[in-house]
């Protein structure tokens, strides 16, 4: 669940932040700076929080993980990690290459850094997000770790993201949403006290 608010949180703060234009780099760097440095201090928090919930998982699945899914849903979600902190690598590289007026720096390079993180986002990132969250629905499906219907919602949203995303510039944040939904169950039935555990794929 913090995964899902830092995330869309950081998320949003780049997106109101950075132009999709050709802009000077110089008006909108020294505008924002504040904006997209609390971004950039959110991100590795998410990620901490990602990994925590990549934990919850597998400890709730116990013995009964899968192993060709577990290496699909390890490998997406490190490679998910390693991309969301590319993303924030460029942008705060970017940050300290302008400084705060954005001031000697042509503003090709500031429109290359902004489509160089927009395109991590929105072509790699969320093609990894989508495929963790396909390998996560599957494994629910058999083993019924979350709700049926949490997992035919991930079904669905990852195909916005691995279809969407050029159309869909707003579209990575079904998956923090996701996310969300399903830490929000988990954490519903470990209050309501001792749960069923989930079942054998056989």
């Amino acid at each position: 669940m913090l995964f899902s608010i830092l995330l869309i949180t950081a998320f949003v703060l780049f997106r109101i932040s950075a132009p999709t234009t050709h802009e000077e780099p110089g008006a909108w760097l020294s505008a924002s700076a504040n904006t997209l440095s609390l971004a950039l201090n959110l991100v590795p928090f998410a990620g901490i929080a990602f990994l925590w919930f990549i934990g919850v998982i597998r400890d709730r699945l116990g013995d009964l993980e899968d192993r060709f899914f577990a290496t699909v849903f390890l490998g997406s979600s490190i490679l998910f990690l390693g991309m969301l902190f590319s993303w924030a690598a460029v942008i705060g590289a970017m940050l300290m290459a302008f400084g705060r007026d954005g001031a000697g720096q042509p503003a090709s390079s500031a429109a290359f850094a902004v489509a160089f993180a927009y395109s991590i986002v929105n072509v790699y990132m969320v093609k990894m997000a989508g495929v963790f969250m396909i390998s996560t629905s599957t494994v629910a499906v058999y083993t019924r770790f979350a709700p049926r219907w949490l997992a035919i919602a991930g079904y669905v949203l990852s195909l916005i993201l691995l279809l969407g995303s050029y159309y869909l510039s707003w579209c990575f944040v079904v998956f923090p949403i996701w996310v969300f939904l399903i830490s929000l169950f988990i954490l519903m039935e470990n209050m309501s006290g001792p749960s069923e555990a989930p079942i054998s794929r056989e």
